[in-house]
């Protein structure tokens, strides 16, 4: 029997803590060749996505970044048998075989490759053990770099470009930029005129720092891209700004912006209205329609349930949710509906849109509005790309008779919309007016149905 930590001598504490770590290595390297097995032999129809990364952040807790990562060591380590071995007996960690399998990927233009295999080794060797340092490995890949990376000074070479935009856990964005020397000047210039210290109108001194003022130039050359005439198009529409607002919500944020500044694009008269043509909803656990006049009472929690999950979770109808983003404080919401010309997307109490229902051949800009709303990006359990990224699916097909309307409608990104068309997974609208998803027998053997994305964790049926 395993005695308890606190029972353990510090001797026993230290050996185990070691001990442990290295099964973790062991793990992570069993864990990185379980997963290019299933990129080489699972099919992307069984997987239910477009590779491993997905099906891996959908069913563990991995996050999308650390999923990417193991496919690429899985897909990489089976090119580069010695630093798979390294990695496979513990001696090196998997963050220093990242590391150099990209160098040995993507070396230096000009290294021969007699130069690369030989650095491979000593980056392997300078990679083992507990004396391992990043720094000493990346150093190495710098020299090599600079000496054999092409004509093209580092300053000058374009290909080095990246530029790095990462939500964190809290909803703010982190930016990481790499550019050359003339993107840079391009984007110094630009900030420039936008970053001197302004002083407010009593005199008194500017006191935000360089990088705030940075900051702030940079959100208004966002404001002035916004308002141009001449950006590209996504999805039929020019980039712009949507806020989704509950219906219960919408006096509130009236109360503080001019009724004038809100397009109400008929959602605001939905509270007298409803949605004649829809596809009746479908009974989460039979996959039976129901209709409205027909439906048990005790298929809904009560209200007061609902509003306490509602305080806690939001469930899709906090005041302010932005498409990119997600949610947005009521203060932030008030301000926003100030500030700017929005169209208001009017959501029931289940977080639906109300009123944009349209019996036609295509989804129109105010049903897409709707259903990125509703949706907020692609439904697909696990998925969850943005809705700018989506295409409508009709869940009866509109060849079949399927009406364009909000109830027939789901948002899927590109792979997953040809999974439903081309494989055995279903897609309902439930009781709560939200699309689920039935798996197919391969998948789950009981076809148990699976909420949307965005409907993902503690949910009201």
């Amino acid at each position: 029997m395993t005695a308890a930590i606190w029972q353990l001598s510090d001797s026993e504490l230290l050996a185990d803590a070691a001990a442990v770590s290295h099964k973790i290595q062991l793990l992570e390297a069993r864990r990185i060749a379980l997963v290019g097995e299933i990129d080489t032999r699972v099919s992307r129809e069984k997987l239910g996505f477009p590779g491993p990364a997905g099906w891996l952040t959908s069913t563990t807790l991995l996050s999308p970044s650390k999923a990417n990562k193991i496919v690429a060591l899985g897909r990489g380590l089976k090119n580069f048998p010695d630093i798979a071995d390294a990695v496979n007996t513990g001696v090196m960690t998997i963050d220093h075989a990242a590391l150099i399998l990209t160098f040995a990927e993507t070396p230096p233009k000009n290294l021969p490759q007699a130069g690369l295999d030989i650095a491979r080794k000593a980056m392997i060797t300078a990679a083992t053990g507990p004396q391992a340092r990043t720094g000493r490995i990346r150093e190495a890949i710098t020299k090599l770099d600079d000496r054999f990376g092409g004509n093209k000074p580092p300053p000058e070479d374009t290909d080095r470009n990246e530029f790095f935009a990462s939500k964190t856990l809290n909803g703010r964005l982190v930016l990481k930029g790499d550019f050359d020397a003339i993107t840079g000047e391009k984007l110094l210039t630009a900030l420039s005129p936008l970053t001197e210290p302004r002083p407010a109108a009593d005199g008194t001194q500017d006191d935000r720092s360089p990088a705030r003022r940075r900051a702030d130039a940079f959100g208004h050359i966002l404001d002035q891209y916004l308002a141009s005439s001449n950006r590209p198009t996504e999805g039929g529409e020019r980039p712009h700004l949507n806020l989704h607002i509950s219906l219960r919500d919408l006096t509130d944020l009236r109360d503080s912006a001019d009724a004038d500044d809100i397009t109400d694009d008929e959602t605001s008269r939905a509270a007298a209205e409803s949605d004649t043509d829809a596809v009746d909803p479908v009974d989460i656990n039979t996959g039976h329609p129901i209709h409205p006049d027909t439906a048990d009472a005790s298929d809904t929690p009560p209200a007061a349930d609902r509003g306490a999950y509602r305080d806690l979770f939001g469930d899709g109808t906090t005041v302010g949710w932005l498409p990119w983003m997600g949610p947005l404080s009521r203060n932030t919401s008030r301000q926003l509906a100030c500030d700017c010309v929005l169209t208001a997307i009017v959501m029931d109490e289940n977080g639906n849109p109300l009123n944009l229902a349209r019996t036609a051949r295509t989804v129109t800009a105010k049903q897409r509005k709707a259903l990125t709303a509703r949706d907020h990006g692609c439904a697909f359990p696990g998925c969850g790309k943005p809705a700018a990224w989506t295409e409508g699916h009709h869940i009866w097909h509109w060849a079949d008779g399927g009406p364009t309307d909000m109830n027939n409608l789901v948002l899927l990104c590109r792979f997953h919309h040809r999974l439903m068309h081309h494989s055995d997974w279903e897609v309902f609208i439930g009781t709560d007016g939200h699309p689920w998803f039935v798996p197919p027998a391969t998948v789950d053997p009981y076809r148990q149905p699976r909420p949307s994305h965005a409907r993902a964790g503690p949910h009201i049926a």
